[in-house]
């Protein structure tokens, strides 16, 4: 029995000596001859701080799983970066997307080009692109004020159009080919829009965007009395029929 002791004693040295001969192994030998191999030993040599990487290179070589939460990293200018091109994309955003308010077609009254006309909100009124843009800036005042859109019955007439109107208005209709619907100028509001606090409004704000019911269409002007005819008043001044 007490024979046994100093014999088991003796297998758990051997036991330990052999794991801890492995890791040398592992540790010592393998680099050595790997060294001797390519003609160098690099036992001892120590490392350059240059040839280790940074704490950025060494991050963005970890694949994601293993990059630390986004809480934990700390913000930079990149971030600060990303902040000013959201806004500044928010101020670049156009009251119209896809519309190019600078844009001024050439053509004949009633017969401009489609791709010279934008659509407006509705989805299906259509105006020259400066008085669209100048007409849907209106028309945010508008939303932020009442909550709804200005509500429209008629943009953009084609001579066809207008003919039609001619022939149900009779003298409460331009001559086609002279109406300022026909140059994509002028706007007919819904009945809507004349009256109570939002013809008010109108009245107050339109002209700050470039709309005006023209003088002629007042009550007592050279016209008829049509409080829900507006036209942008900058445009028909350049190149539509004006009656000012």
């Amino acid at each position: 029995m007490t024979q046994d002791v100093p014999r088991r004693r003796s297998t758990r040295f051997f036991g330990r000596a052999g794991v801890l001969a492995a890791l040398v192994s592992v540790t010592v030998v393998v680099p050595v001859s790997q060294g001797m191999a390519d003609g160098e030993i690099l036992v001892g040599t120590p490392v350059a701080d240059a040839s280790l990487p940074s704490t950025v290179a060494a991050l963005t070589a970890l694949p994601l799983s293993d990059l630390p939460p986004t809480p934990l990293v700390s913000t930079d200018g990149s971030s600060r970066l990303r902040a000013l091109a959201e806004v500044s994309r928010d101020a670049e955003r156009s009251a119209l997307p896809g519309c190019d308010g600078t844009v001024r077609p050439s053509g004949e009254n009633g017969l401009l080009a489609t791709k010279d006309l934008c659509t407006l909100w509705d989805g299906r009124t259509q105006m020259r692109a400066d008085a669209a843009v100048a007409l849907a800036e209106l028309n945010e005042a508008h939303v932020s004020r009442f909550g709804t859109d200005l509500c429209l019955s008629s943009g953009y007439r084609t001579l066809a159009q207008q003919r039609s109107v001619k022939a149900q208005k009779g003298g409460l209709a331009a001559t086609p080919g002279k109406s300022n619907h026909g140059w994509g100028l002028a706007m007919d509001f819904c009945s809507i829009q004349t009256s109570g606090a939002r013809w008010t409004w109108l009245n107050d704000n339109a002209p700050t965007y470039g709309w005006e019911n023209p003088s002629w269409a007042v009550r007592g002007g050279s016209g008829p009395y049509e409080p829900w005819h507006w036209e942008y008043i900058k445009g028909v001044q350049a190149d539509g029929e004006y009656y000012g």
